[in-house]
């Protein structure tokens, strides 16, 4: 395999987790919600998904368990934010560090545990092809089921008629109210399903990527999506090529490492967040004067306070 091939076809395995969270989280910011604590559910996430597929021996069963716990952990985020008007940044963290600390409790009797795990599925003929079959053919389940979310999600969001209006949520909540919607409502379904999407991403993470559970093994995998997700304009297509040049950063890391040439590992470890910090200052500014009415609300401070 090539370094341009195993670049490639890391950047999709290592990319996905990080696009279901990514994807997820378009979901609620078009609602005019943002979810820092996506970090906690992807945690809750991974956790759940590897502790079911330890116990039953059936990864889809804890794929499920994953996009459940991730749903729980975002529906408190939505409580708080929605109900109790918390500021939406500061209970963010306070839900990512509940996610931490609840892995951290139950998942310590799960480290070097063995769990039944997604295999690659290689698809017959599609697979063989010279470069791209490695690439886009032979993959876990879950990385193919994030094919079909992409473009699902974009039309979703931008051809539906609940796409409309989850983005009326996020744009112009008084028009919505006059036509007798629910904004809270539909802001809760936004942030609930980008909880379990990112869960998902957890899910994958554990039980098709990493194959192990360990403590904070999402590594910022969920402030990262949260980026994509500014950078990229909630656009699923857009999220998803910044999650996959996410993980092409990771995976260009052991492909060097394992043709001998001498980097400095540190250095290394450090291109897939000075890669995101990039593009975040080369197209920041331009994507914070798009984003919704009601997301910008959220960054503005009172001149009162």
């Amino acid at each position: 395999m090539t370094l341009v091939t195993e670049v490639m076809t890391g950047a999709i395995r290592g990319g996905t987790s990080i696009l279901y969270a990514g994807v997820g989280e378009s979901y609620a910011e078009s609602a005019g919600v943002v979810n820092l604590g996506t970090e906690g559910s992807m945690l809750v996430g991974a956790l759940a998904a590897y502790a079911v597929a330890s116990e039953t021996n059936n990864p889809w069963a804890g794929a499920v368990a994953g996009l459940v716990a991730g749903g729980v952990l975002a529906l408190v985020h939505a409580y708080f934010v929605l109900h109790r008007r918390a500021n939406q940044l500061a209970n963010g963290l306070v839900v990512l560090f509940l996610g931490l600390g609840l892995t951290s409790l139950f998942g310590a009797s799960y480290v070097s545990k063995p769990a039944k795990s997604f295999t690659p599925w290689r698809i017959p003929g599609l697979g063989s092809l010279p470069a791209v079959g490695d690439i886009l053919f032979n993959h876990d389940p879950l990385t193919y089921l994030s094919f079909l979310l992409v473009p699902a999600s974009w039309w979703l969001l931008t051809r539906s008629r609940w796409g409309l209006l989850l983005r009326a949520a996020g744009e112009r909540t008084e028009v919505l109210s006059s036509y007798g919607h629910s904004v809270r409502r539909i802001q809760y379904i936004a942030v609930v399903l980008g909880g379990t999407l990112a869960g998902l991403g957890g899910a994958q993470l554990a039980i098709a990527y990493a194959n192990a559970w360990f403590e904070n093994m999402v590594q910022g995998r969920g402030f990262v999506a949260v980026a994509v997700v500014i950078f990229a304009a909630r656009q699923p297509f857009k999220v998803a090529a910044g999650s996959y040049l996410f993980g092409a950063a990771l995976a260009l890391s052991p492909a060097l490492q394992a043709r001998g040439y001498g980097i400095n590992q540190f250095a290394l470890d450090a291109i897939p967040y000075v890669t995101i910090i990039v593009v975040l200052v080369a197209l920041g500014r331009r994507r914070a004067a798009e984003a919704p009415e009601g997301l910008k609300k959220v960054f503005e401070v009172s001149p009162s306070t």
